[in-house]
C-alpha cells in the first residue's frame, strides 16, 4: 500500500514540475515577445517611392545634330564593413570588368577605406549603360556571398553593390566644333545632393535658365516582396522634365568645313585669330559664326583661356575703311551729294609717275595731314573712286557736310555704340566721340577732327557683329536687321519661336541701292578682286586699321573684308576678320586686306556653293556701271 502512495506522490511530482517548467518557458516567451514589440526593429516599409533625375537641355544644330547634351551619371558605393574580406578579390576583379575602372584603383581606394570601415564611393562618373549592368552584378555578388549581413539595432541587415543617380554630365559631341559661341558650363551641388551644371559662357550661359528648367521625375506607391513599386489608384507617377532643347540656325557642316578653313589660313598667315559670320541679309539669322580659336568645354586647359570669350562680340577694335562706305551712306542719305559731282583729291604736288599716275594725296586737317594710299592718275576723284579705291580724302570731305548731331544720330542709327541684340552675353557696344565732339566747328564752317577720323574708322571702336550688322543694310533694301543664332526653343516637345523681331529701315531704298553698286564695282575693279566668283553677286569693301594699345599705335594690324553674297534666291552678308597677320618677312603684305581677308571671304563664299546654299548662274549679270 505505501508503495501505491509512494508512486502516486511521485508521479504528481513530475507533472508539477513538469507544468512549472512549461509555465517558465511560457514566461521566458511572453517576456522575449514583449521586448521584441518594445524594441527598435527595421521593418520594411509597405510604401516606397523613386526619383527620376531630370537633365539641362540640348543645343541642336539646324541639321538636327547635338552639338551639346547632358546625361544621367550614377554612383556605385559599398559599405565596407559588409565586404567578406577572403572575397575581397573576387570583387575588384569583377566589379573592375564591369565597370572599365583600373583594378589598381579600385584596390587603393578599397584597402585605404579598410582602414576605417564605412561607406566608399566607388565612383561617381558612371554612365546609364554600365549602371545598368553594374546593378546587375549587383545582385550576383549577393548569391555569390561577397557581401554578408551585419546586426544592427537588434536585426540584421545587408548592404551589398549600391547603384544610385548622382547627378548629369554636359558633354559635347563634336569637341571643340562651335566654340567659343557654344560656351561652357560649371558643375554645382543642388539642394537634393545631385551634379548639376549652369552656364559660365556663350549660349550656355544666355539660355541657362531655360536649359535647366527641368522638373524631377516621382514614382510612388506599395512595394511587392521584390521590392518593386506596384501600382494602384493611391499611386503617384509624374514623368521628368527636361530642360528646354535649343535649335540654332547654324548647321554642323556648313561650320566645320568653315571652321577648317580658318584653321588652314591661320596658320598660313601665322595670325593672332580669324573671325568669319555669314548671316541671312533679310531675317538675320546667322548661319555661321566661327573663330579660329576654339577649345573644347570638356577639357579646358590654361592655353585655352584667351578663346573663351566670343571676340566677334566682345573685342574691340578700330574697324577702319569698312567704315567708309557707312558715311558715304549717311551723307548721300541727307541729300549732301550731288548728281556726277566730282571731289578734288589734293594730290597736285608733284609730277606723274612713267604710269601716268599723280602723287598720293595729302590733306591738311589742323595740323595733322591725312594721307592716301591709292595712287591715282586725275585730281578730281567722283564719288565711285572714293568708295573703290577707298579714299580718306574723299571720305572726310564728304562727312564735314553733315552736322555733328546728324554724323552722330547717323552712326548709332547703324548700331554703333549699341548692342547689335545678337543671342549672346556680354556683348560690347564699342566707343564713338561725344556728339559735342562731333559739333565743334559747325558754326565756324570748318573742318573736325573727329568727324574726319571715325569717317574711315579710326578714333572709334566697334565689334565685328556691330559692322557686319551695318553691312546688311546694304543687302536689304536699307533695313536693319537683328543678328539671330537661336531658331526657336523646344519645350516638351512644342515648339517656341520669337517672332516679334523687326527689320528697322535706316536709310532709303535709293541710297542703299547705290552704295550696293559701288560695293560690287568695289569687287569687279578695286580691293576686292579676289572675291569674285562667276554667276554670284558680290560686293563687299576691304579695311586695313592698327592695332591701338595704350593710346599708341602698334606695328599690328586688323585686316577685314565685309560684303554680301547673293544668287536668285538667297542673299547673305559676310564679315571677315583677321587680327594681326604676319606683317613681316617674306610675307609682310598679309597684313593687307587684299591678301588675307578677301582671299578667305572667297573660300567661305565657295563653301556655301559647295553646300549648295548658293547656286550661281551664268545668266546672272553683276550691275557694276
Amino acid at each position: 500500500m505505501s508503495s501505491i502512495q509512494e508512486e502516486k506522490d511521485n508521479k504528481i511530482k513530475k507533472i508539477v514540475i513538469l507544468l512549472f517548467f512549461i509555465l517558465f518557458l511560457i514566461i521566458i516567451l511572453v517576456v522575449s515577445i514583449f521586448d521584441t514589440i518594445n524594441s527598435f526593429r527595421r521593418l520594411p516599409s509597405l510604401d516606397s517611392s523613386k526619383k527620376e533625375l531630370s537633365v539641362r537641355g540640348d543645343i541642336i544644330s539646324s541639321d538636327n545634330f547635338k552639338i551639346t547634351t547632358s546625361k544621367k551619371i550614377y554612383k556605385a558605393s559599398i559599405d565596407t564593413r559588409h565586404l567578406d574580406l577572403n572575397k575581397k578579390e573576387l570583387f575588384i576583379k569583377l566589379f573592375s570588368i564591369y565597370s572599365n575602372i583600373s583594378y589598381n584603383k579600385i584596390n587603393k581606394k578599397i584597402s585605404k577605406s579598410l582602414k576605417k570601415p564605412g561607406n566608399l564611393v566607388l565612383s561617381y562618373n558612371i554612365d546609364s549603360k554600365t549602371a545598368k549592368n553594374l546593378k546587375e552584378l549587383g545582385f550576383k555578388l549577393r548569391k555569390l556571398g561577397v557581401f554578408k549581413s551585419r546586426k544592427v539595432h537588434g536585426g540584421k541587415i545587408l548592404r551589398g553593390l549600391s547603384i544610385n543617380e548622382s547627378g548629369e554630365k554636359r558633354l559635347y559631341s563634336y569637341n571643340n566644333t562651335l566654340t567659343p559661341v557654344v560656351g561652357y558650363i560649371t558643375k554645382f551641388e543642388s539642394k537634393t545632393g545631385k551634379t548639376k551644371v549652369k552656364g559660365i559662357k556663350g549660349l550656355e550661359k544666355k539660355f541657362d535658365k531655360l536649359l535647366n528648367n527641368s522638373k524631377d521625375g516621382i514614382l510612388s506607391g506599395k512595394r511587392d516582396v521584390l521590392s518593386y513599386i506596384t501600382f494602384d489608384k493611391q499611386s503617384t507617377i509624374k514623368q521628368r522634365i527636361d530642360g528646354a532643347n535649343l535649335v540654332l540656325n547654324i548647321p554642323l557642316k556648313l561650320q566645320k568645313n568653315n571652321e577648317m578653313i580658318l584653321d588652314m589660313y591661320k596658320k598660313k598667315f601665322s595670325a593672332d585669330e580669324i573671325i568669319i559670320s555669314i548671316m541671312d541679309s533679310k531675317t538675320g539669322e546667322i548661319l555661321s559664326l566661327a573663330s579660329s580659336n576654339r577649345f573644347n568645354p570638356q577639357k579646358i586647359y590654361q592655353k585655352d583661356i584667351p578663346s573663351l570669350n566670343v571676340n566677334a562680340i566682345e573685342y574691340q577694335f578700330e574697324p577702319g575703311s569698312v567704315i567708309k562706305p557707312i558715311s558715304v551712306a549717311l551723307v548721300m542719305d541727307h541729300n549732301k551729294i550731288k548728281k556726277n559731282e566730282l571731289f578734288f583729291a589734293h594730290n597736285t604736288k608733284g609730277k606723274a609717275n612713267k604710269k601716268g599716275e599723280y602723287p598720293r594725296g595729302r590733306y591738311k586737317l589742323g595740323r595733322y595731314h591725312i594721307k592716301d594710299d591709292h595712287r591715282f592718275k586725275k585730281h578730281y576723284l567722283t564719288l565711285d573712286d572714293i568708295v573703290i579705291y577707298s579714299s580718306n580724302i574723299g571720305t572726310l570731305q564728304l562727312a564735314q557736310r553733315l552736322s555733328g548731331p546728324e554724323f552722330y544720330e547717323g552712326m548709332k542709327r547703324f548700331g554703333f555704340t549699341r548692342k547689335t541684340g545678337i543671342d549672346l552675353p556680354y556683348e560690347k557696344r564699342g566707343i564713338m566721340p561725344k556728339i559735342w565732339q562731333f559739333s565743334a566747328n559747325d558754326k565756324k564752317k570748318e573742318d573736325n577732327v573727329f568727324k574726319a577720323t571715325v569717317s574711315y574708322g579710326q578714333g572709334m571702336t566697334s565689334t565685328f557683329m556691330q559692322v557686319l550688322k551695318a553691312y546688311s543694310t546694304f543687302n536689304n533694301d536699307g533695313y536693319l536687321v537683328t543678328p539671330r543664332i537661336l531658331s526657336h526653343l523646344l519645350i516638351n516637345d512644342e515648339k517656341y519661336k520669337d517672332d516679334k523681331l523687326e527689320n528697322k529701315r535706316i536709310i532709303s531704298s535709293k541710297t542703299a541701292k547705290e552704295i550696293k553698286r559701288m560695293l560690287i564695282k568695289t569687287v569687279k575693279k578695286g580691293t576686292g578682286k579676289a572675291a569674285i566668283i562667276p554667276g554670284l553677286e558680290i560686293g563687299g569693301k576691304t579695311g586695313t586699321a592698327q592695332i591701338a594699345r595704350g593710346g599708341k599705335y602698334l606695328k599690328k594690324y586688323i585686316s577685314s573684308f565685309f560684303g554680301f553674297v547673293n544668287d536668285e534666291k538667297n542673299s547673305y552678308t559676310i564679315g571677315v576678320t583677321v587680327i594681326n597677320p604676319n606683317s613681316t618677312g617674306k610675307y609682310w603684305y598679309y597684313y593687307y586686306a587684299s591678301w588675307s581677308a578677301v582671299p578667305v571671304f572667297k573660300e567661305i563664299a565657295n563653301n556655301l556653293i559647295k553646300l549648295n546654299y548658293l547656286s550661281p548662274k551664268n545668266d546672272i549679270i553683276l550691275k557694276n556701271k
